[in-house]
């Protein structure tokens, strides 16, 4: 059996947290091996399974990226997670759903391309600083932060036009309370994150400074991550569930279901755990 760790060409050997898969699964008797996701010299066929982990601009090539979506439904190449998870999860309007099913996320405006929200739309929330982030992103890619007194049409406009977008306060609980990233491996929990950005920053990414620890959430907070897991049908072989406590309440932020970081590097049982995760997957367990 060989599978193929998904990656892309500013890492073509896998981020350094991941590389530990490679040798772990040959400890079960797998071979594994790193493929850039849109190199056209890869022979596909030649997997049994593909895992995606670190295909990190894939929201940079959409186009190129449904393409290859479509020729792995084509060449009935299993991929963890499944195609139409991603396609699903690639697109951050998905938020409308679950708030649909009652997962309560923070407060977003969702302005379409061709209808985009207008200034009095974003007036009427009565928000003092406003995030507007794309729908098809990742790492904080374009997000950008306003003062609401300072946000007028013309601006606006500017912001989102050609574009689906998302609309959100700035939420002072990013500062001080944190993000809480909730990792499932096949639907069960298996660790948490707590990451807060630095000091004047917004963005709780590594790359600007944010700080990361382990965190064990209670009980309730589980609870409330399995509830977001479980509105997907679809087996997931892993799922971050993004969020932050507002008012003592979960806010879901995200739901990373294409090539989240999963944080192998904090617990030295976290990376063993999901290979045996992927094993029960491909064993049909």
């Amino acid at each position: 059996m060989l599978i193929g760790i998904l990656t892309c060409d500013r890492l073509p050997q896998l981020n350094p947290a991941d590389q530990i898969l490679i040798p772990l699964l040959l400890e079960k008797g797998i071979k594994a091996e790193p493929v850039i996701w849109n190199d056209k010299n890869v022979n596909w066929q030649s997997f049994d399974y593909l895992v995606v982990r670190n295909i990190w601009d894939y929201y940079l090539e959409e186009e190129a990226f449904e393409e290859w979506l479509s020729l792995m439904e084509e060449l009935s190449i299993p991929v963890l997670n499944p195609i139409p998870v991603i396609r699903q999860n690639k697109h951050k309007f998905y938020l409308k759903e679950f708030r649909k099913n009652g997962i309560k996320i923070i407060p977003t405006l969702f302005s379409v391309q061709d209808f985009p929200a207008s200034i009095e739309d974003i007036k009427t929330q009565g928000w003092n600083k406003i995030v507007i982030k794309p729908a098809v992103s990742a790492g904080s890619h374009l997000t950008n932060i306003f003062e609401a007194d300072k946000l007028n049409a013309k601006v606006l406009e500017e912001v989102v036009s050609g574009n689906d977008w998302l609309i959100q306060p700035f939420l002072e609980e990013i500062s001080t309370n944190g993000e809480i990233s909730m990792i499932f491996f096949n639907g069960r929990f298996s660790h948490a994150i707590l990451k807060k950005p630095k000091d004047g920053d917004f963005r709780v990414q590594s790359q600007y400074g944010g700080q990361y620890q382990l965190f064990q959430p209670d009980e309730n907070l589980i609870a409330t991550g399995q509830k977001v897991i479980s509105q997907i049908k679809e087996p997931l072989l892993y799922g971050r569930v993004d969020g932050l406590m507002i008012n003592g309440e979960f806010n879901l932020m995200e739901l990373e279901l294409i090539e989240p970081d999963l944080y192998f590097q904090y617990d030295e049982k976290i990376a063993p755990r999901f290979i045996e995760e992927i094993l029960r997957r491909i064993s049909g367990v």
